[in-house]
């Protein structure tokens, strides 16, 4: 979606360049003011991406976290000689093929 936009910004913009000297001082000023707007465009679509990028690696991190914790308490579990809780609360999926 990103490179999407930012080639309909270029495209804009080559037509822009296409066009000068071509233009009134009104038209020019339309150019400009599409130009600024696909700049918008592709700045907002910039920034989407790196907020869902944050969002994804903030996740990520949480549940590294919540794994290492798991983990924590199993390993004190098994150091304290109490194993039983530690297993029950595995699950087993089997598939069968048809």
């Amino acid at each position: 979606m990103k490179l999407i936009v930012k080639a309909a910004a270029v495209g804009l913009a080559v037509l822009a360049l296409g066009a000068c000297n071509k233009h009134t001082a009104a038209a020019d000023n339309v150019v400009a003011n599409t130009d600024a707007v696909a700049d918008n465009i592709v700045a907002a679509a910039d920034n989407k991406a790196d907020n869902i990028t944050a969002a994804a690696s903030n996740k990520a991190d949480a549940v590294r976290a919540a794994g290492e914790n798991k983990a924590a308490v199993i390993d004190n579990m098994a150091k304290s000689g109490n194993t039983s809780t530690a297993t029950t609360n595995t699950t087993t999926t089997t598939t069968k093929k048809k």
